[in-house]
């Protein structure tokens, strides 16, 4: 069985068989509970370069000595940013990388993607989603992204138990457009994500929710606080 925890923002921690993944550890988001800023992952994931979502990488990676799965341009500057570079795994759209027993394919998405460095803004590749599987258990984490058709790609081709999909709206879709990618992905579990954060969100999980009710979304959907953990099976 897996466990996924929600540590707040967009960051989703995996538990399985004592082995534990990290999708974009933002830890200093202001929701991310005490138990969850010490983590020492075996593998982390990040779906784009912005402060968000990669900002806590490095530091993390370093002191858990455990690889960082990125787009190719974002590894390059994750390593400028002091990632030991034995860490650091390229990986574009498509393509599936096996480690720790995990199955990784990034996925696309609709968002831009950049990376501060030395106080200078720098393109990170494009932003992306990802595809975990372990097992037979797959999950999708949408990371940043406004709704488009080619999600049913993703139904079509992992079947994800679980898709983690932002509705926060201004950078990402709002819950209108989330509820109807919850639609067309099919998840079993539909759990929002990028919400809540900072006022400037101003999708809701209760809008989300009322959304999904009204359209008869066929997905059941999870409200996860931070530090709740969600069992997957």
């Amino acid at each position: 069985m897996m466990e996924a925890i929600f540590g707040g923002h967009s960051f989703i921690v995996l538990n399985v068989e004592k082995k534990q993944v990290a999708i974009d550890p933002w830890l200093d988001n202001p929701l991310c509970p005490a138990e969850l800023k010490n983590i020492k992952p075996n593998l982390i994931v990040v779906t784009h370069g912005h402060l968000d979502h990669a900002g806590n990488v490095v530091s993390i990676a370093n002191q858990a000595n455990c690889p960082v799965v990125c787009i190719v341009e974002l590894a390059h500057l994750l390593k400028k940013a002091g990632l030991h570079p034995d860490l650091a795994v390229e990986a574009n759209k498509g393509g599936v990388i096996k480690l720790e027993g995990f199955e990784i394919c990034l996925t696309h998405a609709l968002h831009s993607s950049s990376f501060l460095l030395n106080g200078e803004m720098h393109y990170a590749g494009e932003a992306c989603g990802v595809v975990i599987r372990y097992q037979d258990i797959a999950i999708y984490h949408a990371g940043d992204t406004a709704l488009f058709a080619d999600m049913d790609w993703v139904s079509y081709r992992w079947t994800p138990r679980v898709a983690f999909l932002p509705i926060g709206d201004v950078y990402t879709m709002g819950p209108e457009d989330a509820a109807e990618a919850a639609q067309i992905i099919q998840a079993n579990i539909t759990v929002p994500i990028h919400y809540k954060t900072f006022s400037v969100l101003t999708g809701t999980a209760e809008e989300f929710v009322n959304i999904c009710k009204r359209d008869e979304v066929n997905s059941k959907i999870e409200v996860l606080e931070p530090g709740q953990a969600l069992p997957i099976n």
